[in-house]
């Protein structure tokens, strides 16, 4: 190998290198950028877990007052099922669909 390729080879060669570099720093970019996303996501991925356990918290005493007060209009005679609604119940009769909504699980 003579002079002039050898030179000619380390030359090629650190132009790879130049660009592997820049390729490098290019995905240390990106993955800072992932990284600080991923951060603010778990941050707000425990402020909502936080938000729901409280939620989940008072949910039953607020299921609790709907079913009561539901339980009360049907027991008024009339519907609370969504087909009616608010109609009166004749002789007070039992609606399958009521029944259902207030039996629910």
């Amino acid at each position: 190998m003579n002079k002039k390729e050898l030179f000619d080879a380390l030359d090629d060669f650190s132009q790879q290198l130049l660009a592997t570099l820049a390729d490098v720093e290019a995905i240390k970019k990106n993955l800072k950028s992932v990284v600080e996303e991923n951060t603010a996501l778990r941050l707000e991925n425990d402020k909502l877990r936080e938000r729901l356990s409280e939620e989940e918290e008072t949910a039953p005493t607020k299921t609790k007052h709907v079913r009561e007060n539901v339980s009360r209009i049907y027991d008024d005679g009339f519907h609370v099922c969504r087909d009616f609604y608010g109609q009166r119940r004749e002789q007070d009769e039992e609606c399958m669909f009521c029944d259902e909504l207030l039996f629910r699980e």
